[in-house]
C-alpha cells in the first residue's frame, strides 16, 4: 500500500526523545547537536550521553546545556551501554538515537510527528536513505520511486542495503513491548538486533521524507573497519531468531543477504569516498519530497 499525502500538524506536538552517545567526537558533535536543536521543535527531549571525552566534547555541551533534558560525561561500556542509560531517563511519546557524528535533516522532527500523528497505528518507521559525506554534505542515491523503501525482501536481495539507524523513530509502546533496552552484549550490531526484536512485533513503515543521514568519515569509522566483525553479529542475531521464530523464509532471505553483503567490495565504495568528487556506483542526487509516501511492504 502506498499514499502519496501530506499533513498539518493538529493538537500538540507529541514529546519526542533523542539520545546521542559521544566518545570524543567534538570533530563532529556541534553538526549533530545543531541539527536537532536547530529545527525548534516544540516538545523535544534531547539526551546527550557521553563516555567521559577528552577532547573539546564537554565544552560543545557545556554551549547547549540549557536546551538539553539532561547529559552526562562518565565511563561506559561503550555505545550501546550508552543508549541504554539514555532510554532510561526519556519519557518521550516517540523515541530514536542519532549518533555523534550523524545529523537530522531538516524539519524531520515535525514530519516525524506528523507521520505519527496521522497514522495512529503505525508502530515505527524510517526516512529515506540519505548520507553525508566528512564535510556535511547530503546525497541520496537515485533510482526508482520506490528504490530506496525498505522492504524485507529488497532488503533481503541488498536492494533496499539495511534498515538505515539514522532514520528509524518508534513509539514508546514498541520499544516496551520489546523488552526495553538495546542489548550491548553486541558491540557492533546492536541496532540489527533491536531491529530483529521490533519485527516480531510490528511492520516497519517507510517514508520517502529525508529524516537522518549516516556520516561517511575517512579514518576511524567502526562501520568500515570492522565490518566482517559486524556480519559475524548478525548470523549470531540470525541463528538465535530462527530459534525463536517459525518463520524460516525470513530467515532464508537474511541469509541470503549475508552472502550478498560480502561479496560486495566495501572497500572500494569506501576508496570513492574519500575523492574530491564523489562517484559512486550510482548517480548522487540531492532529493527533496513534497509531502510524503508512505509505504508498507
Amino acid at each position: 500500500m502506498t499514499q502519496i499525502i501530506s499533513f498539518t500538524m493538529e493538537g500538540s506536538y507529541p514529546k519526542i526523545s533523542i539520545v546521542t552517545p559521544s566518545f570524543n567526537q567534538g570533530q563532529y558533535l556541534e553538526d549533530t547537536i545543531q541539527s536537532i536543536l536547530s529545527q525548534g521543535y516544540p516538545n523535544l527531549e534531547y539526551i546527550i550521553i557521553d563516555g567521559g571525552s577528552t577532547d573539546n566534547s564537554l565544552d560543545i555541551i557545556r554551549k547547549y546545556e540549557s536546551s538539553l533534558a539532561w547529559w552526562v560525561s562518565e565511563k561506559d561500556e561503550g555505545l550501546y551501554d550508552a543508549l541504554n542509560k539514555g532510554f532510561s531517563r526519556s519519557t518521550g511519546d516517540i523515541m530514536a538515537w542519532l549518533n555523534s557524528d550523524d545529523m537530522y535533516h531538516r524539519r524531520s522532527l515535525f514530519a516525524v510527528a506528523g507521520m505519527f500523528q496521522a497514522f495512529p497505528d503505525v508502530s515505527w518507521i524510517m526516512g529515506n536513505s540519505t548520507f553525508y559525506n566528512e564535510d556535511g554534505n547530503v546525497f541520496a542515491f537515485d533510482g526508482e520511486p520506490n528504490e530506496q523503501r525498505w522492504s524485507r525482501r529488497k532488503m533481503f536481495f541488498n536492494r533496499g542495503k539495511f534498515i538505515q539507524q539514522e532514520s528509524v523513530f518508534w513509539r514508546r509502546g514498541l520499544w516496551e513491548r520489546s523488552g526495553a533496552f538495546v542489548d550491548h552484549s553486541y558491540s557492533l550490531a546492536a541496532d540489527f538486533e533491536l531491529w530483529m526484536r521490533f519485527l516480531r512485533h510490528e511492520q516497519l513503515y517507510s517514508s520517502a521524507f529525508m529524516l537522518g543521514g549516516f556520516r561517511f568519515r575517512r579514518e576511524n569509522q567502526k562501520s568500515n573497519q570492522q565490518r566482517e566483525d559486524y556480519l559475524r553479529e548478525v548470523e549470531a542475531i540470525i541463528n538465535r531468531e530462527k530459534k525463536e521464530s517459525n518463520n524460516s523464509r525470513d530467515i532464508m532471505w537474511c541469509r541470503l543477504l549475508l552472502l550478498l553483503v560480502r561479496l560486495v567490495p566495501f572497500a572500494k565504495l569506501r576508496e570513492r569516498l574519500k575523492a574530491k568528487v564523489f562517484k559512486l556506483p550510482r548517480k548522487i542526487i540531492f532529493s527533496l519530497h513534497q509531502g510524503f509516501v508512505f509505504s508498507k511492504r
